[in-house]
């Protein structure tokens, strides 16, 4: 055997870790944050999630990135996630006294769910605090982790329900389930993982992705939420595809607890948000004609700036904007005026596209980036015209 330096150091500093991880657990320097989850509609919020945080002595406030990974496979992890569950119930106690009545879901690992004793657990701590109702406690999984062991993972959900406790399928879209999975997970909720929320403006994909997890809650009777809502046009897209329910920090920030009362009361969605629409599925076309030509133009971007070399392609006439205009669009709009002004914005930014192709051919970048920015403009307005026109005609 060849000692590794580097493997024994590495093995050190991970127990040191898990050491440091153990005594802040024992100085009690771990502490719970709460974001918001909202009905953007209606401005109603549904419930808030507990976030674990290490307020370190020396290093300051740190995220759970900083310190879970290295206590995945030890049973500390076990530890903290039983505190986390024990301090979400006792502050839903404080809120209740308080007058706010109000749902905490909290994140559990694969380990804890593997726990033997673990609904058995669950039940003796809802006892341990009777004023909370245990429809009003929700614990997240992963949806890797739920794969993992699938026929285990749904026992133990159903266990909990049947004590009144709900499920939600975290991150959902990041692992491998097909529908014979999901209909074996008996969860209420799926979460739709952030960075398919925070891309989608940009990544005709990443759309299609959210698309499909609404799609697959709404077949299987679950309730959908999207993470990761950074912006108004987050919140838009998403309720025009039907999906309510939300939560990030365009909404709001993860907060301590003592703050959570006064946000309640005072938050409201934006007010573009409260009149939006579902668009029916004839005009989903739009929709994905916004994300592609802003992928477009962020391509273009890169390409101009150095960050691709080729230029992205785009063929106007098949577009998916282009095969609306000329089919569903023509059919259900021609003979309003707003329709025809339409396809005169899309002729200018058609037009456009063009001198810039032209312009990055020749080498005049500089001039082409200035182009750009007029292009962007005129795509959002025209797109903005294009929504105005569904909204206008459901009325």
């Amino acid at each position: 055997h060849i000692f590794d330096a580097h493997q024994d150091s590495s093995i050190r500093g991970h127990h040191q870790n898990v050491e440091d991880i153990r005594r802040a657990i024992h100085a009690q320097e771990f502490v719970l944050y709460y974001q918001p989850k909202v009905n953007m509609r209606t401005g109603v919020v549904i419930g808030v999630e507990a976030l674990i945080r290490w307020q370190h002595p020396e290093k300051g406030l740190l995220p759970p990135a900083a310190f879970l990974p290295v206590i995945e496979d030890h049973s500390l992890a076990v530890t903290l996630g039983t505190w986390v569950i024990d301090m979400a119930l006792t502050q839903m106690e404080i809120w209740h006294a308080a007058g706010l009545n109000i749902s905490v879901s909290v994140n559990v690992c694969a380990r804890q769910l593997q726990q033997t004793d673990f609904v058995q657990y669950l039940s003796d701590i809802l006892a341990a605090h009777p004023n909370v109702q245990p429809g009003d406690l929700e614990l997240e999984v992963l949806e890797t982790s739920a794969l993992e062991d699938l026929e285990h993972v749904s026992n133990v959900i159903k266990a909990c329900q049947d004590i009144g406790v709900k499920f939600a399928l975290d991150d959902f879209g990041t692992g491998y389930s097909s529908l014979t999975y999901l209909k074996r997970l008996p969860v209420s909720t799926l979460k739709i993982d952030q960075s398919f929320v925070q891309d989608m403006l940009t990544d005709p994909d990443d759309l299609a992705i959210v698309e499909g997890v609404l799609s697959l809650a709404t077949a299987f009777y679950r309730q959908a939420i999207a993470e990761g809502v950074e912006t108004i046009e987050h919140g838009s897209l998403l309720l025009q595809f039907g999906c309510e329910l939300a939560q990030g920090y365009g909404i709001a920030r993860p907060m301590p607890a003592h703050k959570i009362l006064d946000w309640t009361t005072t938050w409201r969605p934006d007010p573009t948000w409260v009149d939006l629409i579902l668009v029916n599925r004839d005009d989903l076309s739009v929709l994905y004609a916004n994300v592609q030509h802003r992928a477009w133009v962020s391509g273009m971007e890169k390409c101009l700036k150095g960050g691709q070399e080729t230029p992205p392609p785009l063929n106007h006439l098949r577009s998916r904007l282009g095969l609306w205009l000329e089919g569903k669009g023509h059919a259900q709009y021609n003979g309003q005026p707003a329709f025809r002004a339409i396809k005169q914005w899309c002729e200018h930014v058609h037009l456009l596209t063009k001198e810039l192709y032209q312009l990055q051919a020749c080498d005049q970048i500089p001039k082409a980036l200035t182009k750009l920015a007029t292009l962007q403009e005129l795509n959002d307005t025209l797109l903005a015209q294009v929504n105005l026109l569904m909204q206008e005609t459901k009325m």
